[in-house]
C-alpha cells in the first residue's frame, strides 16, 4: 500500500512538471494567434522563436527559419561577432604625423591626421574622446615638435578603407541623416552635424534655418522644408550623399514641435576632422598656407599622398567592451559599420563592407549556424536588403553566453518590456532580441519580428506576445 502511494505522489509531481513545462508554450501560441490576427499583422510576415536559455532546445518557434528584415537587431550579431573577434580590450588607433621637414619651427610638409576606423573620435559619449579634447591633443602634439607655422596642408588620411563609404542597400532616405552616418576610416564627432529649425507661423508656410552647428562654410544647404499641422512633428530629412557640398532638407516641421532641430550627416568626416584642426591652429598663431584635404581627394585628382616623415601621437578608442555599449543601448549604426569594415581588415582582407558581412557569416558557420540563415548586407541592420532568421539570431544569442565577455554584452542591451532585448525599427519592420528570465527562475532566449505591418504601435503588440513568459 506504502508502494502505492509513493507511486501515485511522483505520478502527481510529474504530471504537474509536465503541466509546466507546457503552459509556457500553450501560452506562446495563444499569444502569438492573437499577434498574427490582429488587424496590423494582416499583410506582415510574423516570427518568434524561444529557445531554453541553458539547453538551446526551441521552446517555441513560428516561422523561424525565414529570413526577415531585422533592423538593429542585428547589431546583436555584429556585436558577439566583433567581441569573439577583435577582444573584449580592443581599441582603435588615430595617428597624428607630419610629412617633411620642421626647420626653425617651420613645418615644410604637411600634418596628417591618419584613421584607422575609430568611430568613436571626437565623440561626446565619452569622457576621452570630446572633441575639443582630442583637439587639444593634437595641438599639444603640434607644439611639442616645435611647428609654429606650416609650408602646407592638414590632411585626413581615410585611405585605410579605400574610396567606398556608404554600405550598399542603405536607402538614399536615411544616408543624408545622423542614423544613416556613412562610416570613414577618419569619422569624426560621429559622423553627424546639427540643424536647428523654426517653424513657420502657420501649417504649409516655410521653415527657417536657425543655426548650423558646427557652422561649415565648404557645406551649402538648400532648405525645402514646410511646417507641418500641430501634432506632426518631424518628418524632415536631409538628402546629403557622401562626399557631396549639397545638402537638401525636405518634408514637413510641425507646429509645436519641442526639440532645436534634426541632425544631419557630415558628408566628408576626414575634410572635417582637418578642417576642425586647422581652424583651432589658426585661432593659436599656427597658419597653414594651403588648404585642407583628404587623401581621397589626392587620389581623385591624381596627387601624390606625401610619405609619413614622423608620428606626433597616437589616440586611442575606448576599449570594444565601452564602444558596444553605446553601441547597443543607443543602437549607433556608424559603430556597427565601423566594427563590420574592422572585421575584414583584422581577417587580412581589404576593409569592405561586403567582406567584413562574409567574415561574420564564415565564422558562425564553424560555429554551426547555416550561412544562408545569415544573409546580411551590413553590419548595424539600416539596410532592409539584410535578411536573418529568428531561429540563427536566438542560437548566437544562445552561444554568446559561454563566452567570458557575455556580462558586458548582456550589459548593453537596453531594456524593453521589462527584458534585457535588442529592438530594431526601420521602416514597416519591429524586431526584439535577448533574454529573459522570468519570476520562477526560467531562463529564455527570444526572438519576434515582424515585416511589413500596418499603422502604428505595433511594439505594445510584441510585448503583450511575450508578456506570455511572464
Amino acid at each position: 500500500m506504502k508502494f502505492k502511494y509513493q507511486l501515485i505522489l511522483i505520478s502527481l509531481i510529474l504530471f504537474r512538471t509536465l503541466v509546466f513545462a507546457q503552459n509556457p508554450v500553450q501560452k506562446l501560441d495563444q499569444a502569438y494567434k492573437t499577434l498574427t490576427a490582429d488587424p496590423q499583422a494582416k499583410y506582415a510576415l510574423t516570427s518568434l522563436c524561444v529557445l531554453d536559455a541553458n539547453t538551446g532546445q526551441v521552446i517555441f518557434g513560428r516561422n523561424e527559419n525565414i529570413g526577415m528584415a531585422t533592423a538593429s537587431t542585428l547589431k546583436t550579431i555584429t556585436s558577439a561577432t566583433a567581441f569573439n573577434l577583435l577582444g573584449k580590450d580592443f581599441r582603435f588607433q588615430t595617428i597624428l604625423a607630419y610629412s617633411g621637414t620642421v626647420t626653425n619651427g617651420v613645418l615644410k610638409g604637411d600634418l596628417l591626421i591618419i584613421g584607422g576606423g575609430d568611430p568613436t573620435l571626437g565623440s561626446w559619449r565619452y569622457a576621452q574622446t570630446k572633441e575639443n579634447i582630442v583637439l587639444n591633443q593634437w595641438v599639444k602634439a603640434v607644439k611639442a615638435a616645435g611647428i609654429n607655422k606650416i609650408e602646407g596642408r592638414i590632411i585626413g588620411n581615410d585611405s585605410a578603407w579605400g574610396s567606398s563609404s556608404m554600405p550598399e542597400g542603405w536607402t538614399w532616405q536615411d544616408m543624408g541623416n545622423y542614423y544613416g552616418a556613412a562610416p570613414s576610416a577618419l569619422n569624426w564627432r560621429e559622423n553627424q552635424f546639427d540643424i536647428d529649425l523654426k517653424a513657420g507661423s502657420n501649417s504649409g508656410q516655410p521653415v527657417s534655418i536657425v543655426k548650423v552647428r558646427p557652422e561649415m562654410p565648404y557645406l551649402q544647404i538648400v532648405n525645402e522644408l514646410t511646417t507641418g499641422p500641430a501634432g506632426s512633428g518631424d518628418k524632415a530629412y536631409a538628402f546629403l550623399p557622401p562626399l557631396s557640398t549639397i545638402a537638401y532638407l525636405r518634408g514637413t516641421w510641425g507646429l509645436g514641435i519641442r526639440k532645436a532641430g534634426i541632425a544631419a550627416a557630415l558628408p566628408d568626416p576626414a575634410y572635417e576632422a582637418a578642417y576642425r584642426l586647422q581652424d583651432t591652429l589658426k585661432r593659436l598663431g599656427i597658419t597653414t598656407t594651403k588648404e585642407v584635404t583628404t587623401t581621397r581627394k589626392l587620389i581623385a585628382d591624381h596627387l601624390p599622398v606625401p610619405t609619413v616623415a614622423k608620428e606626433l601621437l597616437t589616440i586611442h578608442s575606448p576599449s570594444l567592451s565601452q564602444l558596444i555599449y553605446w553601441f547597443n543601448k543607443k543602437s549607433v549604426n556608424l559603430y556597427g559599420e565601423s566594427l563590420i569594415r574592422t572585421l575584414a581588415w583584422k581577417a587580412g582582407k581589404p576593409a569592405t563592407t561586403a567582406n567584413g558581412v562574409e567574415v561574420v557569416r564564415n565564422y558562425w558557420k564553424e560555429k554551426g549556424v547555416d550561412k544562408n540563415a545569415l544573409n546580411m548586407i551590413d553590419g548595424s541592420g539600416l539596410s532592409p536588403g539584410t535578411k536573418v532568421t529568428s531561429y540563427a539570431m536566438a542560437n548566437i544569442l544562445f552561444q554568446a553566453q559561454k563566452e567570458p565577455w557575455f556580462s558586458d554584452f548582456h550589459e548593453s542591451l537596453p531594456i524593453n518590456n521589462g527584458m534585457p532585448l535588442k529592438s530594431g525599427s526601420i521602416n514597416d519592420v519591429s524586431a526584439f532580441a535577448g533574454y529573459y528570465t522570468n519570476t520562477a527562475g526560467r531562463k529564455y532566449i527570444v526572438v519576434i519580428n515582424i515585416n511589413n505591418y500596418s499603422g502604428v504601435g505595433i511594439n505594445k503588440k510584441l510585448y503583450k506576445a511575450l508578456d506570455a513568459l511572464k
